[in-house]
């Protein structure tokens, strides 16, 4: 399981960010999706530094 998150959290990220920081921003206000991108951000970056793996 942790094998296949790690794979897939890179590419999630630079999938979903660009779609939903529009969206939020077309659909609700440009400080919505401001904020937005600041969330998903910092919370892809956390999920990036918990997953990655360095050698020891």
């Amino acid at each position: 399981m942790l094998r296949w998150f790690v794979a897939i959290t890179p590419l999630a990220g630079a999938m979903v960010f660009p779609l939903v920081v529009p969206l939020v921003m077309a659909k609700v206000s440009i400080g919505a999706g401001v904020g937005v991108a600041l969330v998903l951000s910092s919370i892809w970056f956390i999920a990036m530094l918990k997953t990655s793996e360095m050698p020891h």
